[in-house]
This record gives C-alpha cells, structure tokens and sequence, in this order.
C-alpha cells in the first residue's frame, strides 16, 4: 500500500472543446495549476469529471493523458466505475498498465448489487483487474442508490480484496465515516468526499479529501486546514462556514451543480470547457446573479490563479 493521502485531492472536471469533444491539450496546464494551487492529487472521470457521460476510449485517452504530463507530486487515482463490469475491468487494466497511481470504483447505480456481498462481489472483479495498484472503494450514495453502511462492507471483506486500501466517502453519515476510520486500527485510507463537512471530518480524524470544490478554491480549504491544525477553530470555522455558504449558493443557481461548478472555474480559474447533455449550464442572468452573490458573501477573492 502506499502512503495514506494527507491534504487535498481535487476531483477534475471534463476538459471539453466547445464542440463537446474531450481537450487532451488542456490536461497539463490543469494538472499544474492544481498542484500549484496545493494540491496532491486527481481524482479524474469520477462525478465531477462526467465520467459516465464519456466513452470508455475517452475516459482511456484522458487517463493516459493525465498520468503522462501531471507533475511528479500529484497522484493521479482513476475512477473506473461503470454499469458494465467488463467495461469496469478493461479500464481498471488500463489504469494499470499507464502507471496511473490508483483506481477507484463506484457500486453499479442501474442494476443494483444485491446487498454488501453483491458489492463485495463486484468490487472484487474490478480490483483483481489491476491487481499491482491501490484500489479505494467509492461510495457515494447520491448517485448510486447504494447505502449499506461501508463499515460493514469493511467488517465483511477482510482480505477478500488484497489491494483494497481505503474507501473515497462522499455520504453524510459522519457516523460510519468514523467507524471507518478507526476500524482495524485505522488500517484503511479514508478519503472524505463532501467539502462542505471537511472541518467536521477533520475533528473525527480524516487527513486526506477529495472534493469538487478543491478545482476552484483549494486555498480556502488550504487556509481551513492550516487553522484547524494550529488549533485555531474560530477561523477554521469560519473558513467552513464560508465554503458551505459558497456550496449553497453555487446549488441554488441553476439545475445542477457540476454544471455551475464548471462555470465557476471556466471563468475564474481554468477553463475546461462546457458539461455534456443532460448537464446544461447557467444561462447569463443566473450567472451574472451568482457572480453578486458570490461576491457580497467574500468568496471571489479564493478563487484566483495561484
């Protein structure tokens, strides 16, 4: 296993062409503004990064894209999930054989596994693809329906997945997230996944997140971290109640909120282009309107260029 993952590791989006079709071209200059605005890894065509809306050959041609030109310090960890478990594996081999850092894998979300030993199941095919790499189960209840408790998904695989090293958490059930983490003596790697309950994650344990939010404003997160670890928890605080206030809004502004995300960075930080159907954007007002809200909440100054 390698190292557990302390710090901040972002969830990229898509870069597409205005036409739709994916931008291999812009993975450096992305790869390096996230490592220069601190943060230590990718966790790439996962949520964020529309990756159930890309063809298996883009998700391939973007994975090799970003283990070639992401800078020596920044992890890059594949999201293989998929409705076919075939179509799982062959990425899951592919990550491997690219020298991508680790992989990941959500639960099926069409076809439902049938409780935690059908997951197990499933999980244990993906990961055996790419046996010599890191594997992290990723639950995310939101998008798959899947809400077993991973601490029980943890009691019952014991060493059914060898190169199971940890799980990528995005659920609210704070609960679980910490019997996790100090389940077998804190054998596994933790990886919080909602940004707006980081400080709460923190205080529980958690050292290393992965996040949405980390694309566009990681020195907000960065500074929140900085305060908790000095003990400072009125600005850490407040630095959390910033990043849920930002989080709200940017919710409220339009349909999705992968879409106004990428706007968000699109204008202020890198763009990468639009979101594909049925992801639309904001239209102009609801930005413009976002942009004041934005604004008057003090958050546009966290969103600069590094």
């Amino acid at each position: 296993m390698s190292s557990k993952v302390e710090g901040l590791i972002a969830a990229p989006f898509a870069p597409l062409q205005a036409n739709g079709e994916i931008h291999l071209d812009a993975v450096e200059g992305y790869a390096h503004m996230l490592a220069n605005n601190g943060v230590v890894g990718a966790f790439i065509c996962g949520t964020t990064g529309e990756g159930l809306s890309l063809t298996t050959a883009e998700r391939c041609q973007l994975a090799e894209q970003w283990v070639r030109v992401a800078p020596s310090e920044l992890r890059v960890i594949v999201h293989v999930g998929h409705t076919s478990l075939k179509e799982a594996c062959h990425l899951a081999a592919h990550a491997q054989a690219i020298g991508a850092s680790s992989v990941a894998c959500m639960a099926p979300c069409y076809f439902k596994s049938v409780g935690i030993e059908g997951l197990i199941l499933w999980c244990q095919e993906v990961a055996k693809a790419a046996p010599d790499l890191d594997f992290y189960y990723y639950h995310i209840p939101s998008m798959t329906g899947v809400k077993d408790l991973v601490h029980d998904f943890l009691r019952q695989v014991g060493d059914k997945i060898p190169n199971l090293v940890g799980i990528k958490f995005t659920y609210e059930d704070l609960d679980d997230f910490g019997n996790c983490l100090r389940f077998d003596g804190g054998r596994y790697d933790m990886l919080f996944g909602r940004d707006e309950l980081l400080l709460s994650a923190l205080s529980l344990g958690c050292r290393g997140a992965v996040g949405s939010t980390y694309n566009f404003a990681a020195p907000l997160y960065r500074e929140l971290i900085k305060a908790y670890d000095a003990g400072d928890q009125d600005c850490a605080s407040e630095m959390q109640q910033l990043a849920v206030h930002m989080i709200d809004t940017l919710i409220q502004a339009s349909v999705h909120p992968i879409a106004t995300f990428k706007c968000l960075m699109n204008r202020y930080v890198f763009d990468c282009g639009p979101t594909r159907l049925p992801l639309v954007p904001s239209t102009s007002e609801q930005f413009s309107k976002l942009e004041k809200q934005l604004d008057s909440l003090g958050v546009l100054p966290w969103l600069s260029k590094p």
